[in-house]
């Protein structure tokens, strides 16, 4: 009975103040949230405001201010700020988006927007990416409301639109035109960092994120004589272009180590007790087994074709022909990219940047690293949190304009066989109840000594 009752204290010690209906709101606001359909198809094509006014009135009711913004009608983003107990110190954005990429029903075991929670899990698109971290945030807030907790720092939370394309209507816009809501920020946490790695021989990691590969969408287009298709045509803009493809497809880029990976790999090296070595980091990369899946994608730069658009009839040689690519770049390495492209391209093709954001680079020796490495071990003191690059990238590149260093730390405690990467826009997209529990705890614990 003691043994029991000491269990008990123990773990009501580790949870502070984070209550049972912190708990259940944050499988609420999941679910409510996945039921408001903000798929963002791009090209304007989304409407967000009526999550962001779910989101505003949920922190209107805690005693925050909330204020709603639109670049354009319907994209809206919330900004909220939490003073803390210290003016003197920096303060820290906490921020999430709202729109999630488009989902086929048909695809689905449950409909991407039910908000359907069956056998403990949470359905749905948005339930990892990230409608999931934007519950867990209003859910702590909503705690400290009640029981009078203030953080340290000042807190301003952020909801946004438009992070699954261009985050011109989101992240883009609140950085470019409304710079003073963020008065203060000096770092700032946001999604994929801090979940569960299962590496199947019973090891649990725990990667959080300090640093994002730069995106380089490109556009490529080959020029050349338009012709009749049963004519010899030596300047076949179809042929150019896939010759600059075929090339880019092949390419192998070198290995380039940034401070973040270079501490990445160290880490999980001593994990599981391998001799770091970093002048062969293929090797290295085998030798770590399945959880190399956490930095092989940011060892290097990559660029990756993904569209072809070219020609209007079978017999017509047309005379221009287009691609896009998917290029993605690390901190310091954006010239040698640039450098690279010209000369897979050639002389015969064009290409320019479609779409174009900055790689980006956060200490972890910080003191905010730190903190959230504390907080994730309280709670899975069975895990080894490591530090990681993304290969993709989040709102915080358009942040890093007003001098806010990303962290991506969204905290989840998944069971052995939840492929968490794979539900990042992939089909039955879901989120264990007990997951969200363990975030809401994790981020309360972080957020109140940040």
């Amino acid at each position: 009975m003691a043994d029991n009752k000491s269990a008990t204290d123990e773990h009501a010690a580790r949870d502070g103040a984070v209550d049972g209906q912190a708990l259940d709101e944050v499988v609420r606001f999941t679910s409510d949230l996945i039921r408001i359909d903000t798929t963002n198809r791009g090209g304007g094509d989304c409407q967000e405001r009526p999550a962001a006014e779910y989101a505003a009135a949920l922190l209107s009711e805690a005693g925050l201010e909330p204020t709603l913004l639109e670049r354009t009608k319907g994209r809206a983003n919330v900004v909220a700020r939490l003073e803390g107990t210290d003016p003197s110190a920096d303060a820290l954005l906490v921020h999430g988006h709202l729109d999630v990429v488009p989902a086929q029903a048909e695809d689905w075991s449950v409909h991407p927007f039910s908000g359907e929670v069956r056998d403990g899990v949470v359905w749905g698109r948005g339930a990892v990416d990230m409608k999931n971290m934007d519950a867990m945030i209003l859910a702590v807030v909503r705690q400290w409301a009640r029981s009078g907790v203030r953080p340290r720092r000042d807190l301003v939370i952020a909801f946004t639109a438009d992070e699954e394309a261009s985050a011109e209507d989101g992240s883009g816009f609140l950085a470019d035109e409304h710079p003073g809501l963020f008065e203060g920020c000096t770092e700032g946490i946001s999604e994929s960092g801090a979940f569960t790695f299962h590496d199947g021989s019973g090891r649990e990691l725990y990667p959080v994120a300090a640093g994002e590969r730069g995106t380089g969408w490109l556009k490529l287009t080959a020029r050349g004589r338009a012709g009749h298709g049963s004519k010899v045509n030596r300047e076949n803009s179809v042929t150019r272009l896939a010759a600059a493809i075929a090339r880019i497809g092949a390419h192998e880029w070198p290995v380039r180590l940034t401070p973040t990976v270079r501490a990445a790999l160290t880490e999980m090296a001593a994990v599981y007790g391998i001799a770091p070595d970093l002048d062969d980091v293929d090797v290295l990369l085998h030798k770590l087994g399945p959880a190399a899946s956490l930095v092989e994608a940011t060892v290097r730069n990559s660029a990756n074709p993904t569209m072809l658009n070219a020609g209007y009839k079978v017999n017509v040689i047309p005379g221009e022909a287009v691609a896009y690519v998917d290029g993605r770049y690390l901190p310091g390495t954006e010239d040698e990219f640039r450098a690279t492209l010209d000369r897979l391209t050639g002389p015969d093709v064009e290409w320019e940047f479609h779409h174009r954001e900055v790689a980006l680079q956060a200490p972890v020796d910080s003191t905010t690293y730190a903190n959230m490495r504390a907080a994730v071990e309280e709670f899975a003191p069975e895990g080894h949190v490591v530090p990681y690059c993304m290969s993709g990238g989040t709102d915080a590149k358009q942040f890093s304009r007003l001098g806010i260093t990303g962290y991506g730390f969204a905290p989840l405690k998944l069971p052995p066989g939840f492929d968490y990467q794979a539900l990042f826009h992939g089909v039955d997209e879901r989120v264990p109840v007990e997951a969200l529990h363990f975030g809401v705890r994790v981020l309360d614990r972080f957020l109140r000594t940040a």
